[in-house]
């Protein structure tokens, strides 16, 4: 099953810019006003309102002041879920955000979802070894593909222990931004659902590309090619996911939708209902979009 109806999101505490993060990732800024919580809290509550107001069902799992974890918001890097009921825990490499694995946080997870097996790949942390979930990895979970790019916080060692642990086929890929720097999170340049791949492919690198793109086109889906500037817009940064309704939901930021051509936005609009929530706060300061902050309950 490559889409769920069900998300969890965890409410802020204390978001704020992390200067633990901001060395690789280029999209975070800090702040210039103490408002960031505030901000950070009404742009997460108007998303929660939009997606249950779409059938979207959210869990919400509250974050505390302490240990300060200011990238709370985006829970889907420190864990996953499956059908098979298996969770699994990744290594981080913040060690700020190591901390969001809370009790609190875990144990609303297990109110929400039945662990039959849990993996637990946070010892990798002890090898400066990073392989931060779902950020690092787009899973095509019918085909049980694995895609990820090469970064500080993605392991091609961590992702085969990954994959070996989860029946799953590695295709590891080097990508880049406009600059030449590498791309610290697969899912700000990639997207893949149940008929499409929204994906940047001109920042792959050239030796890699039709390798990864031959994957996506031979699992029968189409590509949706973004630009960098559309890159830089988080158009790589979505999730599509199931509504009772029958018509599934492509979640995207403002800012991502702003950036979509005409002819993109209609494309996707016969397939999917576009939701696009305001999230320029959370993008600016905390480096992470709409997708960031879901994690998937299957």
């Amino acid at each position: 099953m490559q889409t769920t109806s069900k998300v969890l999101m965890v409410k802020p505490a204390r978001f704020a810019y992390n200067p633990q993060t901001a060395d690789n990732n280029a999209f975070s800024r800090p702040g210039r006003d103490g408002s960031s919580q505030e901000n950070a809290l009404r742009e997460f509550t108007s998303y929660v309102a939009l997606l249950r107001a779409n059938k979207i069902e959210v869990v919400i799992a509250e974050d505390t002041p302490h240990p300060h974890t200011p990238d709370s918001i985006f829970p889907n890097n420190w864990f996953s879920t499956h059908e098979d009921g298996t969770l699994v825990l990744y290594p981080m490499s913040a060690i700020n955000r190591r901390h969001e694995r809370k009790p609190e946080v875990l144990e609303t997870i297990r109110k929400n979802f039945e662990v039959r097996r849990l993996i637990d790949l946070t010892w990798w942390e002890n090898e400066n070894l990073f392989l931060e979930g779902t950020g690092s990895m787009i899973l095509d979970r019918d085909n049980r593909i694995a895609y990820a790019c090469k970064s500080y916080r993605t392991s091609e060692i961590v992702l085969n222990d990954f994959c070996k642990q989860m029946d799953y086929t590695p295709v590891f890929f080097e990508a880049y931004d406009r600059s030449g720097i590498a791309v610290y999170h697969t899912n700000v340049m990639m997207c893949l659902g149940t008929a499409y791949c929204i994906i940047c492919t001109e920042a792959i690198r050239p030796e890699d590309r039709e390798r990864v793109l031959k994957s996506i086109t031979d699992s029968g889906r189409k590509i949706l090619d973004i630009s960098f500037s559309q890159l830089e817009s988080f158009a790589g940064n979505m999730l599509e996911l199931s509504s009772p309704s029958g018509r599934p939901a492509m979640v995207m930021s403002a800012t991502a939708r702003k950036s979509l051509t005409v002819e993109q936005s209609r494309e996707l609009s016969v397939h999917y209902k576009l939701l696009s929530p305001q999230l320029d706060y959370i993008e600016t300061h905390g480096g992470g979009s709409a997708r960031c902050m879901l994690a998937e309950i299957f």
